[in-house]
């Protein structure tokens, strides 16, 4: 692996490390923040103490900026290094300037509506600010380099964490009305689409695995992106190259009993 393939690593690290154990620690005082409503509700004493309300607040603010964010990380690796990138593009000498500052403006833009969306309080600041990093992440999302797969995009990981981006946006912008509304429309709402994010996230894990097997590394990508991924057919090579290279004075002990065929 080369520098440019460990980089594209953080992604999926940051998600194993940071955002999936929230999603667990969310969904843990979710449960008993319901719990704990329904008991208070039927004039029971529940022994599930009131912090794990705030609780569920404060780790489900942090879970919107962790999704988005890692999102970012994401699409940023992928519109610079990923196929047909700023970085392929400049050594075929079509990387347009224009295109450069107008990305890096989006990833601006949808950073700072983020951060004014944690601070807004009135209804229509929080719908455009919300409105605003929704649309930063599908206009990043649709550049070239990032690996999409639009014929599947039901089991793809772009779209999928895409949906599960703007479901958590959704979320944190109608913080203020579950607090306000008195008829738990909003509530319930919530609870539904966060139910729909939790499968959207398990199917994250499903198919970043898969990602991870199927981009290849840098110092591949000439000869496999050559292949016919409708057709699952690669061209055939050029030259008879032996399938192991000599590995010097001694083979590997695990390569014993192996035939190498030329």
């Amino acid at each position: 692996m080369q520098f440019v393939d460990f980089l594209a690593l953080i992604h999926p690290v940051l998600a194993i490390v940071v955002v999936f154990p929230i999603i667990g620690l969310v969904v843990n005082f979710a449960w008993q923040t319901r719990q704990r409503r329904l008991e208070t509700a039927a004039g029971n004493k529940s022994k599930i103490p009131p912090v794990v309300g705030p609780e569920h607040l404060r780790l489900g603010r942090w879970l919107t900026g962790t999704v988005v964010g890692v999102n970012l990380l994401a699409l940023a690796y992928s519109v610079v290094y990923g196929f047909n990138g700023f970085v392929d593009k400049q050594k075929e000498g079509k990387l347009d300037p224009f295109l450069v500052i107008f990305m890096i403006l989006m990833f601006f833009v949808t950073i700072a509506s983020l951060v004014c969306l944690y601070c807004a309080r009135q209804a229509l600041w929080r719908g455009i600010f919300a409105t605003l990093t929704g649309m930063g992440l599908i206009i990043i999302g649709a550049q070239d380099g990032v690996w999409r797969l639009s014929a599947q995009w039901y089991w793809s990981h772009y779209y999928i964490g895409m949906a599960a981006s703007l479901l958590m946006i959704f979320s944190l912008a109608i913080v203020e009305d579950i607090y306000k509304d008195r008829s738990h429309r909003w509530r319930i709402a919530h609870t539904i689409l966060n139910c729909i994010a939790l499968a959207l996230f398990l199917g994250q894990a499903m198919t970043g695995s898969r990602d991870l097997l199927e981009i290849p590394l840098s110092w591949q990508k000439p000869a496999i992106y050559r292949c016919d991924f409708t057709n699952k057919t690669c061209p055939e090579p050029k030259s008879q190259t032996p399938l192991i290279e000599n590995f010097g004075s001694e083979t590997p002990s695990f390569y014993d009993g192996f035939t190498v065929k030329y």
